[in-house]
């Protein structure tokens, strides 16, 4: 098996995961025994919630060893696919026709953004100073984000989830590739970007915990536009990751996005658990706010 197809295997068995894990975490954050820190630190659902959460994080770390953030990056949104007939199976419903819909929009939309972004193995890291630069551009934006005081913040915890697992993606990645080259992984430079993967994975996981208050699609929709393209800029802009194909490859990845994009929206349509026929109903404006 090439490097392009072991990425994309990991990727999925990541996603599946990842998914069972938001949709755990969905289910807390409806339920007032999970508002707090505390709450949820002596919660056991929880805890394995956070296992989940683990273990798709070490698949997608393995993915990254084998695949640019280009490619590995837009098969998160596979979670949110996955998401859906995990989700209502827990909610004891059928998949709504909206959902499928927008479940073959977003397949199909990934399709095309893999045949420009199957580039070869990532080669190049971020320095400590890179790293350090990133991450703290990151946080700003993330208190911006989070900073404000009122009844909706759902999907702006979303979006700053979003950020910090693509660049906790990004840091993982310089860890997997300095390590697999034969470095120490001890090095102060290892040491650095690990305790950073650490700050952004949890604090990834704890924003989209809160995001998940008011329902599942639209926050996790949101999670997984946001870290793709923040993971894009950075994997273009620091680690020199270019589209494959030249201007047709730019053209397909276009395609693909709006395809993506169109599925992403049609399944945030469908207001988890208000489905019990089959039939979908719209959500009304501000209901998948927390």
């Amino acid at each position: 098996m090439n490097a392009t197809l072991l990425a994309v295997a990991l990727c999925l068995a990541s996603a599946v995961t990842y998914a069972a894990a938001a949709v755990a975490q969905e289910r807390l954050a409806r339920r007032a025994v999970a508002r707090t820190a505390r709450d949820l630190l002596g919660n056991g659902a929880w805890w394995w919630s956070a296992g989940l959460n683990a273990a798709a994080a070490l698949l997608h770390a393995a993915a990254l060893r084998y695949g640019p953030l280009t490619l590995v990056q837009p098969l998160g949104a596979l979670t949110l696919v996955a998401a859906v007939p995990l989700g209502a199976r827990g909610a004891g419903r059928r998949v709504a026709a909206t959902e499928w819909r927008g479940t073959l929009a977003t397949v199909a939309g990934l399709g095309l953004l893999l045949l420009p972004a199957s580039g070869p193995a990532p080669d190049d890291t971020l320095s400590v100073a890179e790293a350090l630069t990133v991450s703290g551009a990151t946080l700003a934006v993330i208190a911006l984000l989070t900073a404000r005081k009122d009844p909706g913040p759902g999907l702006r915890h979303a979006t700053a989830s979003g950020l910090a697992s693509a660049v906790a993606s990004a840091l993982t990645q310089t860890v997997a590739v300095a390590g697999g080259r034969g470095g120490s992984l001890l090095s102060a430079r290892v040491v650095t970007v690990a305790l950073l993967v650490v700050v952004f994975a949890v604090g990834g996981m704890l924003l989209s915990q809160r995001a998940y208050r008011g329902g599942l699609g639209a926050p996790l929709a949101v999670v997984n536009l946001a870290n793709p393209l923040a993971a894009a800029v950075i994997g273009m802009v620091l680690l020199g990751e270019r589209l494959q194909g030249g201007a047709l490859g730019i053209v397909l990845a276009v395609a693909g996005a709006l395809a993506a994009t169109r599925g992403v929206l049609l399944l945030t349509r469908t207001a988890p658990g208000s489905v019990r026929t089959g039939e979908s109903h719209p959500l009304p404006a501000g209901h998948v706010t927390a």
